[in-house]
C-alpha cells in the first residue's frame, strides 16, 4: 500500500471518526472480474480490497471509495458529493467498457442445459425470434439456473452473451406464456443494451418498454411471477 493511499484512507476515517483511535489499514488492490470494493474489520484491523481496475483512479475518486467503504462499515450517512463522484467515474464509458473487458476474460460462466425437463429454452427462443423479431436475432448462450432461484427470475449477461433463466419454472404446472414472457424480457435486453446517460445507466429504454408492451400476454405473465 503507498503511503498517498493509506494517508487518504487515514483523513476519511478521521472525518468520519473524529475521536475514535486510529486502526491499522491494509489495503490492496486484488485481480476481480468486476469493480468490486470491499472492507472488513479483523481483532481492531481494518482490511480493505479494491478491484485493479480503479489503481488508475484519480486521487478524488479514490478518496470517494474510502469514504463509502467506511461509512458504510459504521454506519454513516455517505456524502452525496462522493457518492455522486465514485458513480460518475464507474458509470463512464471508457471505465464501462474496461469493467466488461475484464469480465469476459477473467469471469467464468457456469453453464448447464437449455433442454430442462419440461420446456427447452433453445425452442422457445426461436419461437420468439420468429414471433417478435422476423428469425433475425442471433440466438446467445441459453441456459437453466443451477438452482430454483425465486429473487432472480431471469437474467443476460452481456460479458458472456448469456441468458439464463430460473429453473424454478421448470415444471408442468408452469404456463407457457411465462417462461415465453422472462425469455423475451432478457431478449430485449440482448436487443436494447444498457446505456449510460448523464452519468445515470439507463436499464429499461423507452424503446425497450414499448417493445415490452407489445407481448399479448404481459399482465398474466406478471400476475403470475408475482404469485411466486
Amino acid at each position: 500500500m503507498s503511503p498517498e493511499l493509506r494517508q487518504l484512507f487515514h483523513e476519511e476515517y478521521r472525518e468520519l471518526r473524529p475521536r475514535a483511535p486510529m486502526p491499522e489499514f491494509h489495503v490492496r488492490f486484488r485481480r476481480f472480474t468486476s469493480l468490486n470494493t470491499t472492507i472488513r474489520l479483523r481483532e481492531g484491523k481494518l482490511y480493505v480490497s479494491l478491484s485493479d481496475l480503479l489503481e488508475a483512479a484519480p486521487e478524488s475518486v479514490l478518496r470517494a471509495i474510502a469514504h463509502i467503504l467506511i461509512a458504510k462499515l459504521y454506519r454513516k450517512p455517505i456524502l452525496r458529493l462522493h457518492a455522486d463522484r465514485y458513480r460518475r467515474y464507474t458509470q463512464s464509458e471508457p471505465v464501462s467498457k474496461m469493467a466488461e473487458h475484464i469480465r469476459q476474460t477473467r469471469g467464468r460462466k457456469r453453464i448447464l442445459t437449455a433442454k430442462g425437463r419440461h420446456y427447452d429454452l433453445d425452442e422457445v427462443f426461436e419461437t420468439l425470434n420468429r414471433r417478435f423479431f422476423h428469425g433475425l436475432m442471433g440466438r446467445p448462450v441459453l441456459t437453466w439456473s443451477g438452482h430454483n432461484a425465486r429473487r432472480l427470475l431471469g437474467h443476460y449477461d452481456a460479458a458472456h452473451n448469456t441468458i439464463m433463466i430460473s429453473r424454478v419454472f421448470d415444471r408442468p404446472d408452469t404456463p407457457r406464456y411465462a417462461i415465453e414472457y422472462l425469455l423475451y424480457h432478457e431478449m430485449l435486453h440482448l436487443k436494447h443494451p444498457v446505456r449510460v446517460k448523464s452519468g445515470r445507466r439507463c436499464v429499461h429504454s423507452r424503446e425497450f418498454q414499448a417493445e415490452e408492451r407489445l407481448f399479448p400476454e404481459l399482465e398474466e405473465a406478471k400476475a403470475y411471477l408475482k404469485k411466486l
